[in-house]
């Protein structure tokens, strides 16, 4: 990479080695997907082992595959690729590199709440290193993130007016007779088209109208060859990635006349979201802020039970088994604080529709990034 995207790259390294130093450590192995990302510039999924050794002082150096060093070369703003053979040992990969920059007794920093952070990962590496001290930093790889950049904003930015025109140019074209699957094909091949990263459109499904009693809460995928028929109502979240940044946006998609109430509950939805969102400001408790929708969709008598987050992060998503990021959600007993530069994803749900918005937190009023109009679309 060039000069520029290394001066892009040194506020999110002092940033790390701020954490560093403030454990004691002289290098951290980062191998959680979505912090090797954000230091490299480059991902990478984890069919065998890979990681990223930072030391205190210079370059950071990427381990991984020999299959993938041209691809990583390419991506990293650094010079230093360590890579193995398949038929080679991942860990011990890591740990000849780390010896090799005079860190076999060293003291590493790592992340046990890591996925690439495995118990018999951490086990290998302390055989191979006896003379090392691992320093445990607990949810650090996501902490540091939970902040985001003037860059990253704009990636998010980015994606959230993919996800809008997304959403748009699906009103009008879900009428009766059509199948889930086509509805989800035409929202992946439009977000491909608007400069996505990927197709993959998100959760799309009946979630309420004909045949489900209009009170189905569950907004995950499933159902694709359903017929959409009169009075279905069609769920879809939109997912769209720019970069690797992500944004969401849901909204129900009437099929022909809704199920009765169906769009009233949306506007009780919409409002108290409304209200919820402009209480996003520096300071605010995530409790308190997820109490102002969660207590008055069941005072409402909207939902029986409020089971799941009002709102979780959002960000950086690499390869990684994890598809929405709860390191920071909104829920009774998030005790953290708001603070600019956090980004999240707040949603409502009840009786078959949802309502959703990608929200940036800033030194002022809290700011939609999705911008698509808070009402149903009209299928």
């Amino acid at each position: 990479m060039s000069g520029a995207a290394a001066e892009r790259f040194a506020p999110r390294m002092a940033r790390l080695r701020e954490a560093m130093a403030a454990g004691g450590c002289d290098a951290f192995l980062a191998d959680h997907a979505e912090l090797i990302a954000w230091i490299s510039g480059y991902t990478v999924s984890e069919t065998l082992y890979r990681a990223v050794i930072v030391p205190m002082e210079g370059e950071p150096c990427f381990v991984l595959r020999s299959i993938d060093a041209g691809p990583c070369r390419s991506g990293v703003w650094f010079d230093e690729v360590a890579t193995f053979d398949d038929h080679e040992d991942p860990q011990g990969a890591v740990a000849n590199a780390l010896a090799a920059r005079g860190l076999a007794g060293a003291r590493i920093g790592v992340d046990p709440v890591s996925y690439g952070h495995t118990v018999a990962t951490a086990q290998r590496l302390g055989e191979l290193l006896p003379d090392a001290r691992f320093v445990p930093l607990p949810g650090l790889s996501d902490r540091l993130r939970a902040c985001k950049f003037a860059d990253e904003i704009d990636a998010i930015a980015a994606a959230a007016a993919i996800a809008d025109r997304c959403m748009l140019g699906l009103e009008d074209h879900v009428p009766p007779g059509r199948t889930v699957r086509e509805v989800a094909a035409a929202a992946a091949a439009a977000q491909l088209w608007l400069g996505a990263d990927d197709g993959g459109p998100g959760p799309i499904l009946v979630s309420g109208g004909h045949g489900t009693g209009g009170h189905v809460d569950f907004l995950h995928g499933s159902g694709l060859d359903r017929t959409l028929m009169p009075g279905d109502i069609v769920h879809v979240e939109l997912t769209p990635r720019v970069g690797n940044y992500g944004a969401r946006l849901m909204r129900p998609v009437f099929v022909g006349d809704p199920p009765a109430g169906a769009r009233e509950t949306f506007q009780q939805l919409a409002e108290l979201q409304d209200r919820q969102i402009a209480a996003m400001r520096p300071g605010a408790k995530a409790r308190d802020v997820d109490a102002l929708l969660r207590t008055a969709v069941l005072d409402a008598g909207l939902r029986a039970d409020y089971g799941n987050v009002t709102g979780y992060a959002m960000g950086l998503y690499a390869r990684t088994p994890r598809p929405s990021d709860f390191s920071q959600s909104f829920h009774p007993g998030a005790d953290f604080p708001l603070e600019p530069g956090q980004v999240f994803h707040m949603y409502a749900s009840a009786r078959g529709v949802a309502v959703s918005e990608t929200v940036l937190v800033t030194d002022a009023e809290p700011r939609r990034l999705t911008v698509c109009p808070r009402r149903p679309m009209e299928g």
